[in-house]
């Protein structure tokens, strides 16, 4: 493979058996709140990839202490039952928004001094509202750069929470509609004040599946969550707790990628390591596919998906709300489906690693489909007798989903061309090889 492109041949079919990675967002969970707890935990199946080597290296920093099992993705940490011990850090995040959002919560309330930067991708995505959040905490935390974006300075927080009481529970308030990052990061670091506090959203909450990857996490490690539907959270006052030994799922949003690829490619696909019993919201991809007349079956820790018995996949209609991540992998899939895809609530994609709703658009178009795209959707229409651009050149803009998406084109019979493979070591630093050995030529 050459480092600046890669050359995907013509497939015509896809068949086959995948062990899914880890999941990110399960992966850099555990680790943070591993680091947190009193105790020690083994980790069992971490994700490898850039955004676990950036939350390790930055834990490192950050005085907690963590070993890897020899010849395995496991891993040992031992915990510190609470702040941080090092006080004074500077921490390079790369362009990981679950390590950055939520080490911005953990250092805001660790009583030190830090600075937090990242890649200039990193910096041009808004943190603002977890900002102003923290800041009603008593959070000391000022901007390097342009107002509401990293890089940040964190200093001590002010005495008593910003004004509270050491007996009163405060309550903080943070929007709900740019990202559920910014509510996972409060959620995971609020036992760090030593009181009860309640978490109030502002509008509506997106991605809230990823929100409750989070509450499930934290029971894992003995702090429960109560939560008044979708607009108040009570955490209470705690220690997290060591469960000893956990394990992280296989990652539910790569196995869109090759789920995908059973329905256009005729399969079946399966993927393993991500099941029924899923804690994760993108494993509803599958009820998408199914949609579209793919044919999906599902285990407890595997799912399968072939092509429709006869014809193509039919377009859909429907609110991503619930699979953010995975949802991308359905604006390739409706270039082999008849009819016009829409895909809506896709707002967070405005701020992701790219400007994904952009980004898809144009690529899209470099492979013969009609696009039209707003503030908060994406329509698709296949190119006029499903016939695909050959040679098409994809840019990937630095964002692992947008390589990874567009490898599936191959599947319809024509060559095509991924600018930055590489980019996919963000999640997935296999997936090359791991793809190649369910496509047939």
């Amino acid at each position: 493979m050459k480092t600046d492109h890669l050359d995907l041949p013509p497939a015509h079919g896809a068949l086959g058996s995948v062990r899914l990675p880890g999941s990110k967002s399960i992966s850099n969970r555990i680790l943070l709140l591993s680091a947190l707890a009193r105790g020690v935990t083994e980790v069992e199946a971490l994700l490898e990839s850039d955004d676990t080597q950036v939350m390790l290296e930055a834990l490192r920093q950050l005085g907690v202490q963590w070993i890897r099992h020899p010849g395995t993705d496991d891993y040992q940490v031992e915990g510190v039952g609470g702040p941080f011990p090092v006080k004074r850090a500077e921490l390079f995040l790369g362009n990981a928004g679950t390590a950055f959002r939520s080490l911005t919560a953990a250092t805001a309330l660790a009583g030190g001094h830090y600075t937090l930067s990242g890649v200039p991708r990193m910096h041009e995505r808004p943190i603002g509202d977890l900002v102003d959040a923290l800041r009603q905490l008593g959070a000391q935390i000022h901007y390097l750069g342009r107002p509401g974006f990293p890089p940040l300075e964190i200093a001590p927080p002010a005495p008593a929470g910003g004004g509270h009481s050491g007996a009163e529970a405060p309550t903080v308030t943070v929007r709900g509609n740019v990202s559920s990052q910014y509510l996972t990061g409060l959620l995971l670091c609020a036992p760090l004040l030593g009181r009860p506090v309640t978490v109030r959203v502002d509008g509506e909450l997106i991605s809230k599946p990823y929100v409750e990857i989070t509450l499930n996490l934290m029971r894992r490690f003995g702090v429960e969550v109560g939560r008044q539907d979708w607009t108040a959270f009570t955490v209470p006052a705690a220690t997290y707790r060591s469960p000893g030994r956990i394990r992280v799922e296989g990652d539910a949003s790569s196995a869109s990628y090759f789920l995908a690829a059973g329905a256009i490619g005729g399969g079946p696909v399966r993927v393993e390591g991500a099941g029924r019993e899923s804690i994760q919201g993108d494993i509803r991809f599958a009820e998408a596919l199914a949609a579209m007349g793919a044919r999906i079956a599902m285990g407890d820790d595997w799912i399968e998906a072939s092509a429709p018995e006869a014809g193509r996949l039919m377009a859909l209609d429907l609110d991503c709300n619930h699979i953010p991540d995975a949802a991308m992998t359905l604006a390739i899939a409706a270039l082999f489906a008849e009819g016009t895809t829409t895909l809506r609530n896709i707002a967070s994609w405005r701020v992701k690693e790219t400007d994904r709703i952009g980004a898809m658009a144009t690529e899209l178009g470099k492979v013969g489909a009609t696009v039209e795209q707003g503030a908060d959707y994406l329509r698709i229409t296949p190119p006029q007798g499903s016939r695909l651009t050959p040679h098409a050149e994809i840019d990937t803009y630095d964002d692992h989903r947008m390589a990874m998406c567009f490898s599936l084109i191959c599947l319809g019979g024509v060559p095509i061309r991924i600018n930055d493979p590489r980019c996919v070591n963000k999640t997935f630093p296999g997936y090359w090889e791991t793809f190649a050995s369910i496509v047939k030529a």
